[in-house]
């Protein structure tokens, strides 16, 4: 392994007047999970995909390929059921739906989520109660579900944020004392565990992403898992507009969409799932790798991982300390940036509840509804009750990552970070 602190810098000298083009010239250039460089994708999901076309079925309710898929992902995901959908953001909703919140009961959420995860809430008339976070893992802790859990609380939906587990022995001992169901959002969490038991097993509902960014990638595309039997039907039939398939007198029971997906997705998504314990291992070993090369850098740390979770790295995240790092996240950042290192200073830039969707309640035409059903404390946004979601947006660097990354990308990133941090401590 090549010595960081016998390196010269980045640009092969010791000399500090070096441009920035030149920097960019010598920059290695780094897998993308935007293309073939970063993903696995290759001959086995082409053949996987041309099988499906010459079946000339394509429908996955008359498919095979997706029935496949569903059996395996539910056994690799140690949950007895599991159904494809359309996408992650499908996924979350079927979820939703299948607790069945009544209009304005609430559903105790993150404060660092995508929106999908939001909307989904807001479309089944319920409303999304934050929890604020830990600053380190950037995760919901019990104790913060705890302080939000009222007499309309109707689900807790837990985001294993990166591929970093929440502690869950907690939050299911809470949510089993006060008879709550809990849907885990699994979208960047493949194979993270908790104590030895997957995410996605440990609550009542797993949710799963197929984007093209995660783990496993199918372009889009989604997975929902539970063991609970009424739960899965329930799941299984909003996916597919509520029409009972296979019942002796289908009809549609009740309101819910096509979140269908079709054999072509599931085809990729089969191939895809053969390589994902490989993929996961080589995300999870290059991330210790950085681990490892990260160590003594005065205001950046590595990822904080409770004892007892893996993490399966989606990304890969430094928490800056600006009272240490000159400039914090956002100059780290563009010095990555400026040689070839892509990052995310903030990752979403603002808490969740500060987009203009919550902001100004805008959903179904005029009506501002659910908010009209919602408790005043449910809605109450005032900054100072989430001082772990700033925090934690004020200091994390979130740099991309992919399970085709090797040690010399790892060590060439790890340079860029050690002497962009060293040229800031210096400034």
């Amino acid at each position: 392994m090549i010595s960081l602190e016998k390196q010269p810098s980045i640009n092969g000298s010791t000399e500090k007047g070096s441009s920035l083009e030149e920097r960019k010239k010598l920059a290695i250039p780094l897998p993308s999970d935007q293309d073939a460089s970063g993903r696995t994708l290759g001959d086995d999901e082409i053949a996987m995909v041309t099988q499906a076309i010459r079946t000339g079925t394509l429908t996955a309710t008359k498919g095979e390929f997706t029935k496949q898929l569903e059996i395996r992902f539910a056994k690799c995901m140690d949950s007895l059921h599991s159904h494809a959908c359309s996408s992650g953001s499908a996924a979350l909703h079927t979820a939703v739906a299948a607790i069945n919140p009544e209009p304005g009961e609430e559903v105790i959420t993150t404060s660092i989520t995508d929106m999908g995860a939001l909307s989904a809430i807001l479309f089944q008339g319920a409303i999304p109660r934050f929890a604020d976070v830990d600053p380190r893992t950037y995760n919901v802790t019990a104790e913060t579900i705890e302080r939000c859990i009222s007499p309309r609380t109707r689900a807790i939906m837990v985001t294993h944020l990166f591929g970093n587990p929440c502690e869950m022995t907690e939050i299911v001992q809470l949510a089993t004392s006060r008879g709550i169901p809990i849907i885990e959002d699994c979208a960047q969490a493949f194979m993270a565990e908790h104590h030895g038991k997957l995410v996605g097993s440990l609550g009542d509902i797993g949710c799963f992403s197929l984007q093209q960014g995660k783990h496993i990638t199918t372009g889009e595309g989604g997975m929902v898992t539970s063991s609970d039997p009424d739960l899965a039907r329930r799941m299984f039939l909003f996916i597919n507009k509520a029409w009972g398939y296979g019942d002796p007198n289908p009809d549609h029971y009740f309101l819910a969409p096509n979140y269908r997906t079709n054999e072509l997705t599931s085809a990729v998504a089969l191939a895809q799932l053969d390589k994902l314990e490989s993929s996961v291992r080589n995300r999870t070993e290059m991330a210790d790798l950085m681990n490892q090369l990260l160590q003594d850098i005065p205001g950046v740390y590595c990822p904080t991982i409770r004892p007892g979770n893996k993490h399966t790295y989606w990304k890969y995240c430094l928490d800056v300390d600006a009272s240490v790092i000159p400039g914090g996240t956002v100059a780290l950042g563009k010095l990555l940036k400026d040689q070839g290192v892509f990052c995310g200073p903030r990752y979403i830039q603002k808490p969740a509840f500060q987009c203009q969707i919550f902001r100004d309640q805008r959903t179904f035409g005029n009506s501002r509804f659910p908010f009209t059903h919602a408790a005043p404390e449910a809605v109450d946004y005032t900054p100072e009750k989430f001082p772990g979601t700033f925090e934690a947006l004020s200091r994390v660097l979130v740099l991309p990552w992919s399970e085709r990354y090797q040690q010399h990308h790892v060590e060439y990133i790890a340079d860029v970070i050690r002497s962009s941090a060293q040229k800031l401590l210096q400034a």
